[in-house]
C-alpha cells in the first residue's frame, strides 16, 4: 500500500504542476506523463527505499490488460460495413502511416543503425511501438521484451513514446500555423484553444456526467458490476492465450516461440469485443455504460503511464541514445512527409484537418490527434472528427497496440527485420492501392 500511495502522490503532483506551470500547459502534456518524469527524476537523485516503489515495474504489464479490455466495452458494436463507409479513406491513410513507421524502423536498423551500433533487429520496432502505441503499449510490452531476452527495449520504447508525444505537439503546432498561413485549412480562423483548456479544468456549468448508474447500490455497486465485465473480458483473453500456447506447442521450429511471447493485452481487447457482442444480443437492460468504462480505462492508463515512465532505466537509454534519437527523428520525418505530401492526395476534402489528426494519434495518443484537430477545427465543422473517430474502431484492433503490434516484436526477434520490412512495404502498397481505387471511384 505504501508504493500505491506514493504513486498516487506522484500523479497528484503531476496534475498540480500541469496547472501551475505555463510551459507544461502549452505543451499539453498529460498529468500522468509529467508525474512519470517527476518520479524518474526523484528516483535518479534520491536513494528511495524499495518498498516505496514495490510493484511499479510489473504494474504496466498488468494495467495494460484493463486498458485494452475496456476499449470496446460500453457501446454497441456498429456493423463493419457502416464503419467502413464513413471512414474508409481515413482508415486507409492511417494504415499507410502506421505501416510506414515499421518500414522506416526496419530500413534504418537493417541498413544503418544495426551495422553501425551493433543493434538487434528488434530495435526496429521501438519507434512504432512508442509512437503508434504510446506509453501504455510501450510499458505493457515489457513482459514480451523480457520473454524474448531484450528487457532493455521497454526503456527505449518508453523513451520513444515520450519523444513521439512531444514531437506531435511541437511539430504539429508548427504545421498548424504553416497550414493557416498557406490557406490549407477549411476554416480561416486563427489557430488556438480556449483559455480553460490550458489548465485542464472544465468550467462547472460545462462539466459532463462521468457515467450512468445502471443498477441499485443495494444489489451491487455499478462500478463493481462494470469491473465484472472488464474481468470477464480479461479472462476470455487469457483463455485465448492458453489456446494459442496449445496451438504453438504443436508447431515446429520457431512457430511455438511466437505464441509463447505474444502479449495478453490484444487478446483482452478481443475478449472485450466478445463480451460487448454478447451484451448487445442478450442484455435488454443495457447494464454497461460507456462513461463508466471510459473512467475505468483512463484510471488504469494514468497509473500505468506514471509507473512506466518513473521506472525507465536511464543507464540503458544512455548507452543507446544516439540511435534512439535518429530513430525518433526519422519517425517524425515520416509523419511530416505523410501529412504535407500524401494527405492532400489521399483526401478529397479537409485534407489537412484529417492528416493532422492522424499525425497526432500516430505519434502520441488519440487525444493528441483530437487536440491538434480541434486547433484548426474547433467546432468540428468538417467531417474529419467523425471519420477519425470511426476509423479508430477498425484501426485499433490491429495497429497501435492491437494484434499486429503484439505479433511484430516477437516476429522481429525470431525472424529478423527483413521479413517485417517486406510485410510493411506490402501493406503500404496494398492500402495505397485502396486509396487509388477510391479516388478513381469518386472521380
Amino acid at each position: 500500500m505504501l508504493s500505491f500511495g506514493c504513486l498516487c502522490v506522484l500523479l497528484g503532483l503531476g496534475y498540480w504542476l500541469r496547472r501551475k506551470l505555463v510551459v507544461l500547459q502549452k505543451l499539453y502534456l498529460p498529468a500522468s506523463v509529467i508525474a512519470g518524469l517527476l518520479g524518474l527524476a526523484v528516483l535518479l537523485v534520491l536513494d528511495v527505499p524499495d518498498e516505496m516503489t514495490a510493484g511499479w515495474n510489473t504494474l504496466p504489464g498488468q494495467l495494460i490488460n484493463i486498458v485494452f479490455a475496456c476499449l470496446f466495452l460500453g457501446a454497441a458494436l456498429p456493423p463493419v460495413a457502416k464503419v467502413w463507409k464513413s471512414c474508409g479513406r481515413q482508415l486507409a491513410y492511417g494504415q499507410v502511416v502506421a505501416w510506414g513507421q515499421y518500414a522506416v524502423g526496419c530500413g534504418l536498423v537493417l541498413l544503418l543503425l544495426g551495422p553501425l551500433f551493433h543493434l538487434p533487429d528488434v530495435f526496429a520496432g521501438i519507434m512504432p511501438v512508442g509512437f503508434e502505441g504510446g506509453h501504455g503499449t510501450a510499458g505493457g510490452m515489457g513482459p514480451t521484451f523480457d520473454d524474448l531476452g531484450f528487457p532493455e527495449m521497454k526503456d527505449y520504447a518508453l523513451a520513444a513514446a515520450t519523444g513521439g508525444i512531444l514531437g506531435a505537439i511541437i511539430v504539429g503546432m508548427g504545421l498548424v500555423n504553416w497550414a493557416v498561413r498557406k490557406g490549407y485549412v477549411e476554416k480561416k480562423a486563427k489557430p488556438g484553444v480556449d483559455i480553460e483548456d490550458f489548465s485542464g479544468i472544465i468550467p462547472f456549468e460545462h462539466r459532463p456526467h462521468a457515467g450512468k448508474i445502471s443498477v441499485s447500490s443495494d444489489v451491487i455497486g455499478s462500478l463493481s458490476l462494470h469491473l465484472v465485465f472488464v474481468g470477464a473480458a480479461i479472462l476470455l483473453g487469457w483463455l485465448m492465450q492458453q489456446g494459442l500456447l496449445l496451438l504453438g506447442a504443436g508447431l515446429p521450429g520457431k512457430g511455438a516461440d511466437i505464441f509463447k511471447s505474444f502479449p495478453l493485452f490484444p487478446l483482452c481487447m478481443l475478449g472485450g469485443v466478445i463480451v460487448q457482442w454478447l451484451a448487445d444480443r442478450f442484455d435488454p437492460h443495457d447494464h454497461m455504460d460507456e462513461g463508466l468504462m471510459l473512467r475505468i480505462q483512463n484510471c488504469a492508463l494514468d497509473f500505468l503511464v506514471v509507473a512506466a515512465i518513473a521506472t525507465i532505466r536511464i543507464d540503458v537509454i544512455a548507452k543507446g541514445w544516439l540511435p534512439l534519437v535518429i530513430l525518433i527523428l526519422a519517425g517524425i520525418g515520416w509523419n511530416v512527409l505523410m501529412l504535407t505530401v500524401f494527405a492532400r492526395r489521399a483526401f478529397k476534402d479537409a485534407w489537412f484537418e484529417r492528416g493532422i489528426a492522424e499525425m497526432g494519434q500516430s505519434m502520441g495518443v488519440t487525444a493528441t490527434g483530437l487536440l491538434l484537430l480541434r486547433v484548426v477545427d474547433p467546432d468540428y465543422e468538417t467531417d474529419a472528427a467523425e471519420a477519425f473517430a470511426a476509423k479508430q474502431l477498425l484501426h485499433e484492433p490491429f495497429m497501435g497496440g492491437g494484434l499486429w503490434t503484439g505479433a511484430a516484436i516477437p516476429l522481429l526477434a525470431l525472424y529478423g527485420g527483413w521479413p517485417i520490412f517486406g510485410i510493411a512495404i506490402g501493406a503500404i502498397a496494398l492500402w495505397t492501392l485502396v486509396l487509388v481505387a477510391m479516388n478513381r471511384r469518386d472521380a
